[in-house]
């Protein structure tokens, strides 16, 4: 162990803060820890100070810092210190009932519960978290510890994503026992502990085991009407585990990816997680529409989903709203799931080529990359008697040439120029603000992109005589 507690000992942050701690108690604990005796580098560091008055402490050592202090926690006295590069901060606070021990001890899983006495440079584990670790295990202290935070039940599927690591069975047990209370912490929290879920590694994974524990539909509760589906001639698997596999066929082409499309998934655009968790978000629900559009034909036997990818991007609006997704992440995973067809329809349609892959371009913008991978994962998962090796062999050949077109062209692509704003438009008119402008807005860029308008004169026409 001596090893770790040296990387630890010389982290440069802790070099930084050390001068300000050397006659006060002081314990690193939680993540840094974890991910220091895992391999991993982090830039969030949870301190324990005992210390009469911790806030006044977290002020001086911002202010030594020159970094950002905020108060997270008035009555718990828990502060905040961001650093000059907006990247590494502290969190700092005292230990519960001012007992060390009791605060591990209230912790969620042991692998969460090491400590580090920043002046003595030695490990503390008194519930055998590094022993965890080192076994992958993910173990829960308390059952008690679940019941007053609920969202620690989620905690642990994320951790599952995140790791790899065998969950205990006294937990999954537990999750069983205790599922229906995971809709009582703020959605807020829930949120981001989904997306940290969506961004880990197997993520697939953890989407089975939380809908073992009858979670999964606590959260979703539209996959009680997905479920109903089963496999057909054209998905080996029924809707639910080839929703499932689409997530995991995302995860195989952001890790085969090159250079380009891992920092386009790796971007934070949409918030603190990476962009591939949202994309995997999108995957996991890009078929939720199928059920309210089910039908068998009589005589083929056929079963046939038409327009599901409208009616999936309409549902999935509520359910984000309710799990408190921002309008733009919400925006951006409706729009996949409205378009995932789009890429292998364009290339089977008769119209292909060079000017109507450039639309396609120009319609997706910035979300190119993203729905040619969701139409690939979702084609990989689809295995049924009637697909053969080579129709899924032609349609990935065909989606990958479409992808590696835009990565080489894709600095000279540009959307159309924007002709008229909201305001013109309601100018034009003599209306008022409401739903019509962003209609008759969608309808003049769907014009721009067939060639249909040139002009602004064009334009002003176009609106004059839309129907509304």
């Amino acid at each position: 162990m001596n090893k770790y507690a040296e990387i630890i000992k010389n982290d440069k942050i802790l070099l930084q803060i050390k001068p300000f701690i050397c006659n006060i108690p002081c314990y690193i604990v939680g993540g840094f820890v974890r991910d220091v005796l895992m391999g991993k580098t982090s830039t969030d560091r949870d301190i324990i100070v005992c210390c009469d008055d911790v806030k006044t402490f977290s002020q001086n050592l911002a202010n030594n810092l020159d970094a950002h202090f905020i108060e997270l926690d008035k009555i718990n006295k828990i502060y905040r210190i961001v650093l000059k590069d907006k990247i590494n901060y502290i969190d700092i606070t005292v230990p519960v009932e001012n007992d060390l021990e009791k605060d591990i001890k209230r912790r969620d899983l042991t692998i969460n519960a090491v400590a580090f006495d920043c002046n003595k440079s030695e490990f503390i584990d008194i519930i055998g978290g590094i022993d965890d670790i080192r076994n992958k295990k993910i173990r829960g202290i308390s059952d008690k510890n679940f019941e007053d935070d609920p969202l620690r039940l989620l905690r642990i599927f994320r951790f599952h994503s995140c790791t790899g690591f065998d969950i205990d069975e006294n937990l999954i047990k537990l999750s069983k026992k205790l599922y229906k209370t995971i809709n009582c912490p703020a959605k807020e929290r829930v949120n981001a502990e989904l997306l940290k879920l969506f961004e880990g590694k197997y993520t697939d994974s953890a989407l089975l085991k939380l809908d073992e524990t009858g979670m999964l539909e606590e959260l979703f509760p539209i996959f009680k009407e997905v479920k109903k589906i089963p496999p057909n001639s054209h998905h080996h698997l029924d809707l639910f585990h080839h929703l499932i596999e689409t997530v995991n066929q995302i995860q195989l082409k952001y890790e085969e990816g090159d250079d380009v499309i891992k920092i386009h998934l790796d971007n934070t655009s949409f918030g603190a997680v990476k962009r591939v968790a949202f994309l995997k978000l999108a995957a996991f629900l890009h078929d939720i529409g199928k059920p309210s559009c089910w039908t068998i034909e009589e005589d083929t036997g056929r079963h046939r989903f038409i327009k599901h990818d409208e009616a999936g991007a309409k549902l999935a609006v509520p359910v984000l709203k309710e799990l408190k997704f921002s309008k733009k992440q919400t925006e951006y995973i409706k729009t996949l799931i409205k378009y995932h067809i789009y890429p292998s329809g364009l290339l089977s349609s008769e119209s292909a080529g060079e000017k109507a892959f450039l639309k396609f371009y120009r319609k997706m913008d910035d979300n190119v990359i993203d729905v040619i991978l969701l139409a690939m994962a979702d084609r990989l998962s689809a295995r049924g008697e009637k697909v053969t090796d080579e129709m899924v062999e032609k349609n990935i050949l065909g989606l990958t040439n479409l992808l590696n077109e835009y990565i080489l062209k894709r600095n000279e692509i540009k959307p159309p120029e924007k002709l008229l704003d909201g305001v013109d438009i309601m100018e034009l008119l003599h209306i008022n603000q409401g739903p019509d402008i962003g209609k008759i807005l969608n309808a003049l860029y769907e014009a721009q992109l067939n060639g249909l308008i040139r002009c602004k004169e064009d334009a002003v026409i176009f609106v004059l005589t839309f129907p509304i």
